[in-house]
C-alpha cells in the first residue's frame, strides 16, 4: 500500500519538474490555465504529464485531490 503524501511538491516530482517551493511557485506565476482549457490539454504538459493528469481525474485516484489543486492555481 502507498502511503506517500501526494503534496504539491511530490505531484511535481511525478510529473517530472523541478519540485523546489521556489520552482513551484514560479510555475504557477508563469502559467495561467484559461477556464474553457481542460487541464489535461494545457499546451505546456508534455504527452506523459497530459496524459498522467487525465488518468488521474477520471479514475478519481489518490492523486486527484493534489490535481484538482494543481488545477485551481492555475487559473487564479
Amino acid at each position: 500500500m502507498d502511503t506517500t503524501a501526494h503534496t504539491m511538491q511530490n505531484l511535481f516530482l511525478q510529473l517530472g519538474l523541478d519540485s523546489s517551493e521556489f520552482a513551484i511557485e514560479q510555475f504557477f506565476a508563469s502559467h495561467v490555465l484559461p477556464d474553457d482549457i481542460r487541464l489535461e490539454n494545457a499546451d505546456w504538459w508534455s504527452v506523459a504529464q497530459a496524459a498522467f493528469i487525465k488518468e488521474c481525474l477520471s479514475s478519481d485516484s489518490d492523486w486527484a485531490e493534489i490535481v484538482d489543486q494543481l488545477n485551481v492555481r492555475l487559473r487564479q
